[in-house]
């Protein structure tokens, strides 16, 4: 993986082999990135999405190997209880032009993949929201609609 900041935007590659999750946290721990947004795409040959069901609190994940084409790839970095947490989803479509997508849990980069993230001044802590059995956002100071 490689990448290059420009103030606050960071441009990535990151290459064949690697997991995308892991290059993301390598990039957010060496640039102290405490909020920001992530988008890409590229290729995959080996990813996990989940589908979170809210009656029953738990993920269920769905696992694909070929030759697949990253067609979207959107979500979040920021933190809970102060440290790194990020929540991504990606779809991502085979040679028929299907498309399966969900929470990414894992994807292998096949090919490469292009990588945007844009650094936001603030901060967004997580916590535990029991009733819905995810980690929501927590702001310090927040507008009620």
């Amino acid at each position: 993986m490689e990448y290059k900041r420009f103030h606050n935007t960071i441009i990535a590659r990151i290459d064949r082999g690697e997991e995308i999750l892991e290059q993301i946290k390598n990039i957010s721990l060496k640039e102290n990135i405490r909020l920001a947004s992530v988008t890409a795409l590229g290729a995959t040959n080996d990813f996990t999405v989940g589908v979170y069901k809210v009656e029953e609190k738990k993920y269920y994940s769905n696992h694909f190997e070929g030759d697949y084409e990253i067609v979207s790839l959107t979500g979040t970095i920021n933190t809970m209880n102060d440290e790194f947490y990020t929540h991504i989803h990606m779809s991502a479509g085979n040679d028929k032009g299907e498309v399966f997508g969900g929470h990414l849990n894992k994807a292998i980069v096949s090919a490469t993949c292009e990588m945007v993230i844009t650094i936001i001044d603030g901060r967004v802590d997580r916590y535990k929201n029991e009733e819905i059995g995810l980690n929501l956002f927590q702001f310090e100071e927040t507008i009620k609609l």
